[in-house]
């Protein structure tokens, strides 16, 4: 029996019940009627309304409702109903699992379905232990993944089975999730506190409902403190998924297109998340010399300290060292002639056969007629240095910076 208690919290009253599951468990819908924001996908595939509909696999972001739906459509299909997770369970697991199916098969006339929750976790082995039974119709299976399938799962798991794609909530969506929650839960949220939890869930129902549930058995006592608490897990930052990506590509198109602000911005994203301060320095690193190069030898310096720093020093200080390399490489010069002249010189090679070393040029020359440029005016003599003939202008100074002084001296070395 629950035993509920009454308490008065600042913005809204509510009902504390202890010994209930999360309420994103407990909220989750049913059926299709109830299941908010995907009714064009049940147009779209007819099937799911079925009962005997084919074994798919739904693929979405998290909170997008997809083990919502495997339950509802395990639901209306009356099948023995089993769940599989990767990550607690290996093949002989899967296997005994199989076996089960098979089992109410022949034993009981009974048909089964398997959900797999993060199928893209299975390792090939695992991917192959399902093909037979799948394509034999053993039973259905229903997998759930966050990753593109086509690049996560094998093209013959594929081929047997329907792709179900399911998008984001919008705010609006997420708006009437919360509300129907807000009902259930006994409590009494303002509209506006809900508005601003659709807003910051990045249309996941899931965390908009553990939002809901973590204000809700908070003792707050203004609403200033509850917008905190929503903006502090509106945050996410997934250091090993496409974000970590995206956010480093969008720092350093910001530091090459010189603009120090939207750099300091994602740089704060990324110390804010967690990200490895070691890998952001080596990323200054590389655009020093990438997006820099002779423009401002100096950058390469700074940011090889900071590297050192960074190391040596470590959060949180350590922010200060990346703010400043960063600062200074986006506000710099640019310049990435040495970077399209080493990969044009690496084409070149790669191209040809093997290119020999002109035998004045070679360590112990059989004649050493080899010409120090130290030993004329000018610390310069005409002479060649590869035995290539027309060889292509990898390096084309630009004439940002101190670059401008290297393309002058190069002209007129030529002329």
């Amino acid at each position: 029996m629950e035993h509920g208690i009454n308490r008065q919290i600042g913005l809204f009253s509510t009902t504390k019940k202890v010994s209930r599951p999360p309420a994103a468990h407990s909220m989750r819908p049913e059926n299709i009627s109830e299941f908010i924001g995907h009714q064009k996908l049940f147009n779209k595939y007819n099937y799911l309304k079925t009962q005997d509909f084919p074994s798919v696999i739904l693929w979405g972001p998290p909170g997008s409702g997809k083990t919502t739906l495997a339950y509802i459509l395990a639901k209306q299909s009356n099948k023995e109903f089993y769940k599989f997770s990767p990550v607690l369970g290996g093949v002989n697991d899967l296997k005994k699992l199989i076996k089960s199916a098979e089992d109410m098969k022949q034993q009981c006339n009974s048909d089964s379905l398997i959900f797999i929750d993060e199928i893209h976790r299975f390792n090939k082995a695992q991917q192959d232990a399902l093909l037979p039974h799948v394509e034999q119709g053993t039973f259905t299976l229903i997998g759930a993944t966050t990753e593109p399938p086509k690049v996560s799962l094998n093209n013959a798991l594929l081929s047997r089975v329907q792709l179900i794609q399911l998008q984001k909530f919008s705010e609006k969506e997420l708006g009437q999730i919360l509300a129907k929650s807000n009902n259930k839960l006994d409590c009494n949220i303002s509209s506006e506190i809900l508005e601003l939890i659709a807003l910051n869930s990045n249309g996941d129902a899931r965390k908009a409902i553990n939002m809901l549930e973590n204000i809700m058995i908070s003792d707050f006592s203004n609403q200033k403190q509850i917008k905190e608490l929503i903006l502090e897990n509106a945050r996410n930052y997934d250091r090993n998924n496409n974000q970590h990506y995206d956010v480093i590509s969008a720092f350093i198109k910001s530091m090459r297109g010189s603009d120090p602000d939207a750099s300091l911005l994602w740089l704060a994203v990324m110390l804010d998340g967690g990200e490895d301060p070691v890998f952001i320095a080596r990323r200054l690193i590389i655009f020093a010399s990438e997006d820099i190069g002779n423009a401002d030898p100096s950058a390469l310096i700074l940011a090889t300290a900071t590297l050192t720093a960074v190391k040596n020093i470590g959060m949180p200080e350590a922010r200060i060292n990346l703010a400043h390399a960063t600062t200074y490489l986006a506000s710099t010069l640019k310049s990435n002639a040495s970077y399209l002249g080493i990969n044009q010189a690496l084409k070149y090679v790669q191209e040809r056969p093997c290119i020999e070393v002109p035998d004045y040029l070679k360590n112990f020359p059989i004649k050493n007629t080899y010409k120090n440029p130290h030993n004329f005016e000018g610390k310069v003599i005409n002479q060649k240095y590869t035995s290539e003939e027309d060889l292509p202008n990898f390096y084309s100074p630009s004439i940002s910076g101190k670059e401008k002084l290297l393309k002058e001296r190069l002209i007129k070395l030529k002329g």
